[in-house]
């Protein structure tokens, strides 16, 4: 090594030593770290002294006699259930917690029981509790302590009573079932001031809830249940379907739905929740679960007890007029609108729902009728509400079809690079002729709209649960005849006969409407297209509720019913000929306001175009 080197390490080493000796402790510090020690030492040979001692007197008590030294065991009590019950809803109350353990529906059964009520959630499936802190800030949680039941004053009320460490202080919860599917709950705190923080105002409210597979249709009623909570003022929030997901809310919170297909349980404060935070998680399809939803929220607490902290529990079905009563009678600001769990569809649909599918289905239903019968009469007021729109549409592909021979002779007198003179002289023919392209469009404008209603209302309909129809037990879900053990991409393990009955119908439809219209037979693809598309819907619908395929198969067979009655009523040589006179009518008259500017706009382009071929010429 150079003389560099040897200097470079001799300055390091000297860094470090100085460094070494200006961090040395001082003599006083030396003293302390000893007396520390010593004292370390000291309490481990102690607390070693006493371990020994212990382990003396524990051998001396095994050798005594059983009787000299006898053991108490601490024993939790026994668990203790109350319930509530009407002719809707039967309610389990449990000592442990205080909390509503069980919940179910006596009018209602799970797919596949015909004898259990249907059980909305048991004791290992949902929790429900408060964080409270004591005095001397020891956390408490109330789904773990032991609630005493007490004798009420009323029929079905019940009390649960946790006492504190005073006996005239306790909290009671309050339950008392309504009529219907309302169960009302009540916090109240007495005496509790010498127990619990004096400071508090509001109590952590936790609420867990795993959501059991009750239909035969998992993919349904995984794309039906669903976390939602309605905002103060009647904004409605959820959480997605499809996927885990989560949400924090820092507006106030009116309620909160933990929802499944065809029920609900509804967790609704007096006041309101704030600071929420909500999350639903997906389950595997193996669990026999659908979803698990956890809620972590606040809400008011008074201490005092002079106000109780409220709340109403709706545990029942997806019904829309059941959910709609509870605002009757009541004003707009205190309303709830529960029936927002109902599935009506985007606004103009839904409003096509509770204004004309909805009330329809009340009054057919009213009279006593199967529900196949139901369906059938819905189809035919649908069908004879749009009648006049399709039959303005036949007629006017009718006159299309009867126009083809001259259109084809425009399109030969004008070749595919004048464009422009084909399409004007085109609609020149149309408007001489009466005819217009637009009107075989206004019925399905106005038909697609309820075919969507019927889209959302029937899968969702509770009243056509466990409803059969020949070979279908259950017009909610889909009627399997065939079964098979492997899984076919879209189509599933199984295959739906209404859906392929409805697939057949479909094809039968489009072979009659390709017939009665002129096609291009140079378009051959897009003829081909069209008789895919009802072997789609085999695939889209395969899944879907029986009585929605049921329905769009009556409404496939009476239109064709009424494309064979209108094709039998209408000539095709009278309407040419009334097509005839109407070009002779209208032959000199002014054209229409619509023809002016769509030929003012035409000769525009035209000239456009020959400006940009001259500019282009230019160039070259």
């Amino acid at each position: 090594m150079d003389k560099n080197t040897w200097i470079g390490f001799l300055l390091i080493a000297a860094i470090i030593v100085g460094f070494t000796m200006l961090n040395r402790p001082s003599k006083e510090e030396l003293a302390e770290r000893q007396r520390v020690q010593d004292s370390i030492a000291f309490a481990q040979a102690a607390m070693q002294e006493a371990q020994r001692l212990a382990d003396s007197v524990s051998f001396a008590m095994s050798e005594a006699e059983p009787t000299a030294q006898p053991v108490v065991e601490e024993t939790r009590p026994e668990e203790q259930f109350v319930k509530l019950e009407n002719e809707h809803l039967r309610l389990t109350l449990s000592s442990y917690g205080g909390a509503i353990q069980r919940a179910e529906l006596l009018e209602y059964h799970a797919s596949g029981d015909s004898i259990n009520p249907l059980c909305l959630f048991r004791a290992d499936e949902s929790s429900f509790g408060f964080t409270l802190i004591t005095i001397n800030n020891r956390i408490l949680q109330t789904s773990k302590l032991i609630f005493t039941p007490v004798e009420s004053d009323a029929p079905n009320k019940a009390i649960l009573r946790w006492y504190g460490a005073n006996e005239d202080a306790w909290l009671d919860f309050v339950y008392e079932l309504s009529d219907n599917y309302m169960v009302h709950l009540d916090l109240v705190p007495h005496n509790m001031q010498n127990e619990l923080a004096q400071n508090i105002n509001s109590l952590e409210l936790q609420w867990r809830q795993l959501i059991p597979q009750q239909e035969q249709g998992r993919k349904f009623e995984e794309r039906y249940a669903q976390l939602q909570y309605m905002l103060v003022g009647g904004e409605m929030e959820k959480l997605s379907e499809s996927k885990d997901d989560s949400e924090k809310e820092a507006a106030r919170v009116k309620w909160i739905g933990y929802k499944d297909q065809f029920f609900s349980t509804v967790l609704i404060a007096d006041d309101a929740f704030s600071s929420s935070e909500f999350h639903s998680t997906l389950q595997s399809k193996y669990s026999g679960y659908i979803k698990e939803y956890n809620t972590h929220t606040s809400v008011p607490f008074d201490l005092t007890g002079k106000n109780p902290t409220g709340f109403r529990f709706y545990c029942g079905p997806n019904h829309y007029h059941t959910l709609k009563a509870y605002d009757e009678g009541v004003a707009k600001e205190d309303r709830l609108y529960l029936n927002k769990l109902v599935p009506l569809g985007w606004k103009i649909v839904s409003w096509i729902n509770t204004a004309l599918v909805i009330p329809m289905f009340d009054i057919f239903t009213s009279w006593g009728l199967h529900i196949g019968i139901v369906i059938l009469l819905m189809t035919i007021v649908i069908k004879l509400i749009i009648l006049p729109f399709v039959f303005v549409s036949y007629k006017s592909s009718a006159k299309m079809r009867v126009l083809k021979p001259q259109i084809d002779e425009i399109n030969a007198k004008f070749p595919a690079d004048k464009m422009q003179e084909r399409q004007q002289a085109t609609m020149q023919l149309y408007q001489q002729a009466g005819v217009s392209p637009m009107s075989g469009c206004l019925p399905m404008l106005f038909q697609f709209p309820v075919l969507m209603a019927m889209f959302w209302f029937l899968p969702t309909a509770i009243e056509l649960r466990g409803k059969s129809l020949w070979w279908a037990d259950d017009l909610s879900t889909y009627d399997a005849v065939f079964h098979w053990s492997f899984n076919i991409p879209l189509l599933g393990d199984h295959l739906s006969l209404f859906c392929l009955l409805m697939t057949i119908c479909n094809i039968g439809y489009t072979y009659i409407t390709m017939q009665s219209q002129a096609t291009d037979p140079n378009m051959k693809f897009m003829k081909y297209m069209m008789y895919a598309m009802p072997l789609m819907f085999l695939f889209i619908f395969n899944d879907y509720a029986a009585g929605l395929s049921y329905y769009y198969l009556l409404s496939l067979f009476i239109t064709i019913l009424q494309t064979m009655i209108f094709r039998w009523s209408i000539d095709d040589k009278k309407l040419l000929q009334e097509m005839e006179e109407n070009k002779k009518k209208k032959a000199g008259k002014p054209k229409s306001g619509f023809m002016e500017r769509l030929e003012k706009m035409q000769r525009e382009q035209q000239r456009l175009a020959r400006e940009q071929a001259k500019a282009a010429n230019k160039r070259r």
